[in-house]
């Protein structure tokens, strides 16, 4: 046993059953078309129903409103094994879990977690997460959208940008201010139902460098009415919200980077087995066996950073430093381990019949997402007093 108690957890039986399940769906059913589905840049509808099956859509949400009851460490778990497979798929299930659903659990009533958690936690619906602005980037407190009360509705107006999974979603968790004079505290979250809101539109589905099975959008609410029974929480306390949801989040994207460090890594590592140089396997020269050492090593650091994160998560202790350092951490892991793995293979990890090209484009947005790198430096320095 470790000095936290960390290496007892992750070594459980349930965790394992749960991981092994979701490795051997990914194998199976996943990488097979992880490419076809980047190259159609396709939202693929058949696994999440797959995955709905094998109830690990709302994998931290509780039994009692259709989740299945897991912890933080299992989540990081299962979206790790999607990230292995396919970064796309790993993005949009992230985010319904941690953006889209995770709230409405926190801060929700009974009658909205009954009416919009409950479809989400058991995958008959997909969720989303409004936050970000066109004008707002890592400044996200500064925004424009604005929620205006109307007798017993509120009235919403305003643009969403780079919003996962917009397209495709039955419920999305709007941030818009319901008091300019307020700043942080003047900043509520609203639940919107995409297919029955007048004035709710889709205006942009992103061509991206990576990722494209994730859907990500630009959305337009044009006087869009809803009644006032879908404000989430108080009004004000939108911000806190966010700071709170951020911080899983982070750890989930963190786990999504693990997964796409481990699936380069393990590219890199079999080819380097089987390619023969000079009458050898490359992994018999210094270069190439540096690197995967390297690689391996640094996927390591990354998955243990997250499972600390996540194991204080757990515990209901403060975790904005953890999540932080293992998002940082990861990310860069991702986009550098995957970066060698395309150099390992050479030309082969140039093209697309190999994967590593993949996981080098997909790995550059978790370094973007959710806080960038820059970011988490400065939430890292406030954290340890700079």
């Amino acid at each position: 046993m470790t000095g936290d108690g960390l290496l007892d957890v992750v070594d459980s039986a349930e965790h394992r059953m749960i991981r092994d399940t979701v490795r051997e769906f990914c194998e199976e059913e996943i990488a097979p078309i992880a490419q076809k589905i980047e190259n159609e840049h396709r939202f693929p509808e058949e696994i999440f129903e797959e995955l709905a099956s094998l109830d690990i859509m709302g994998v931290p949400v509780s039994e009692e409103y259709g989740g299945l009851g897991g912890d933080q460490l299992m989540y990081a778990l299962v979206t790790e094994e999607l990230g292995r497979v396919s970064g796309g798929i790993g993005l949009s299930y992230a985010a319904h879990v941690s953006l889209g659903s995770k709230p409405i659990e926190a801060f929700g009533s009974e009658a909205q977690k009954e009416e919009w958690l409950e479809p989400l936690a058991g995958g008959e619906e997909i969720g989303a997460w409004a936050l970000t602005e066109p004008g707002s980037g890592s400044d996200a407190s500064d925004m424009d959208t604005m929620a205006v009360k109307d007798g017993d509705e509120y009235v919403l107006n305003g643009t969403k940008q780079f919003i996962t999974n917009a397209n495709v979603a039955n419920s999305v968790l709007v941030k818009a201010v319901t008091d300019s004079t307020e700043g942080y505290g003047g900043i509520s979250t609203f639940i919107v139902d995409p297919e029955n809101d007048d004035g709710f539109e889709i205006t942009t589905v992103w061509e991206k460098m990576g990722l494209n099975c994730s859907p990500t959008c630009e959305i337009q609410l044009d006087d869009v009415r809803i009644p006032e029974d879908r404000l989430l929480g108080e009004e004000g306390e939108g911000w806190e919200q966010t700071k709170q949801t951020l911080d899983g989040g982070r750890i989930s994207i963190a786990a999504l980077s693990t997964g796409l460090a481990q699936g380069a890594y393990e590219a890199a590592k079999e080819y380097a087995g089987e390619r023969e140089q000079f009458g050898q396997p490359i992994s018999k020269f210094d270069a190439i066996r540096d690197k995967v050492v390297d690689m391996h090593r640094k996927t390591e650091r990354a998955r243990l950073l997250t499972h600390k994160a996540a194991w204080k998560y757990d515990q209901g202790e403060e975790v904005n430093r953890e999540s932080s350092l293992a998002k940082l951490d990861a990310s860069e892991a991702a986009r550098e381990v995957a970066e060698e793995s395309v150099q390992t293979l050479g030309g082969y990890g140039y093209t697309e019949d190999f994967a590593p090209q993949r996981f080098y484009r997909d790995a550059k947005l978790m370094e973007i997402g959710e806080g960038t790198s820059e970011i988490q430096h400065l939430v890292l320095g406030r954290q340890l007093g700079l």
